[in-house]
């Protein structure tokens, strides 16, 4: 399974839209396209969000694009790069994966970076590295990349440390790193994975330990991972959990929590109601966040409301309480055409108020000649009495190449003025993706 810019997806027939219905909710803020990538040297395809320095400069990376090309695994055999953009929309550079002979420094980079306390850069890669399962990487501010981990270590068939890590790296106070893979493992099924400083790494918990045909704890975890007070990690699987979890083929993804000593325990399994109306499947990134009461939120990028548009159900937001018990905030395709979006791909955040805010991959304009599937996608805000509100629908500008962005695969972040930052998969002046800024 791979990064959904790659997934097949669902195909739709559907009518053309009438721009008056939008008006009001799709432009009531001010998208720009802070940098739209060529798609050569400066990257191709940004799958994941982007991070902010002290300065303001943003920081991401690309899954293909670059100054290689020589056995890689990206969009269109290119291999990705991490990249810097000041506040002005000028793009850096700062490494172009490939380098090395087959790709031992990592090939196709397909989640945001996080910042150690002297500035430098941690990431993975899906593939490369010694073994071709992917690998953990250091970029230092001078430039200098260091392979931290290269997955598939101790051989094998099942790649025990695991392999394809998809998901963004999480520290710890004590500069230990966290992180998930959606393979490998003593079942084949993915890890939460411990990196130390010294890059030295640990499997803290290898899913699909419960055996049975369906990974009653969780299968691929795709998604990324979050502390609470005490030290526990909590996360989400793309696939597995209860058995009667069977609404895409059995096995509809957990929602998990993991010690501090390895011991997990599944809090949610989803696609526990009928034609999984409670959500099905997290997507790849995505994670939860806790608000101040230690309620969990997510989003499932199917399940939900089944429309013509998304035949599987076209995702909720959702609210895990501690007690367990889950609460759908929305479910998307709720307007004609799916116009409020669906396919949530990358989770939510808050702001102060309590709002949460987010992507769609699909939805909203159905630009069906160059959008890659059922829509170009929107950026929204869910408020706590659960009204939807739509911030920014993709190729509102219209044109052939969608020129302020297409489909967007990550989420966003703010910045100390409200503003909110993304990245788009497809779209921009070169129908490469772009660096987006939404102004409110």
């Amino acid at each position: 399974m791979l990064r959904k810019l790659w997934f097949t997806k669902r195909s739709a027939t559907l009518a053309p839209l009438i721009l008056g219905l939008l008006l009001g909710a799709a432009w009531a803020q001010t998208e720009t396209a802070l940098y739209s990538f060529k798609g050569r040297s400066d990257g191709k395809s940004p799958l994941a969000g982007v991070v902010f320095d002290q300065k303001g400069n943003l920081y991401g990376t690309t899954s293909g694009g670059g100054l290689y090309n020589e056995g890689c695994y990206g969009y269109d055999s290119t291999c990705g790069v991490v990249f810097e953009i000041t506040p002005e929309g000028q793009e850096t550079v700062l490494y172009a994966f490939c380098a090395k002979a087959n790709c031992t420094d990592g090939d196709y980079p397909s989640d945001a970076p996080v910042f150690d306390q002297k500035g430098s850069l941690y990431g993975t890669t899906l593939n490369g590295g010694a073994h071709g399962q992917g690998v953990v990487f250091k970029l230092a501010p001078d430039g200098k990349e260091t392979v931290l981990h290269s997955f598939c270590a101790k051989g094998g068939t099942n790649c025990t440390d695991g392999a394809l890590p998809a998901a963004p790296l999480v520290f710890d106070q004590k500069g230990n790193l966290y992180g998930t893979t959606a393979g490998g493992g003593a079942h084949s099924f993915g890890v939460v994975f411990k990196l130390s400083p010294k890059g030295v790494e640990s499997v803290l918990y290898s899913f699909c330990a419960k055996g049975g045909t369906h990974c009653t704890d969780g299968s691929e975890p795709y998604a990324g991972l979050t502390f609470d007070r005490s030290g526990n990690l909590y996360g989400m699987t793309t696939v597995g959990g209860s058995i009667h979890s069977c609404g895409l083929g059995c096995g509809d993804g957990v929602v998990f929590k993991l010690t501090p000593e390895g011991k997990e325990t599944v809090l949610y399994t989803f696609c526990t109601l009928a034609n999984c109306a409670d959500g099905s499947r997290s997507g790849e990134g995505a994670g939860v966040i806790f608000d101040q009461e230690g309620n969990l939120y997510g989003t499932t990028i199917v399940g939900g409301r089944i429309k013509s548009e998304c035949v599987y159900g076209c995702g909720v937001v959702f609210k895990l309480t501690p007690e367990g018990k889950e609460i759908v905030l929305y479910k998307f395709c709720a307007l004609t055409n799916c116009t409020d979006g669906w396919d949530p791909d990358a989770g939510v955040i808050f702001d102060q108020k309590g709002n949460l805010y987010g992507t769609t991959g699909g939805g909203g304009f159905y630009n069906n000649k160059y959008c890659r599937y059922g829509g170009c996608g929107v950026a929204f805000k869910l408020a706590p009495n659960r009204k939807e509100t739509v911030l920014h629908t993709f190729c509102a500008k219209g044109g052939t190449n969608c020129s302020d962005g297409a489909n967007p695969s990550a989420g966003i972040i703010f910045d100390r003025k409200g503003n909110l930052y993304g990245t788009t998969a497809l779209g921009g002046g070169y129908s490469s993706g772009v660096v987006f800024k939404v102004t409110p």
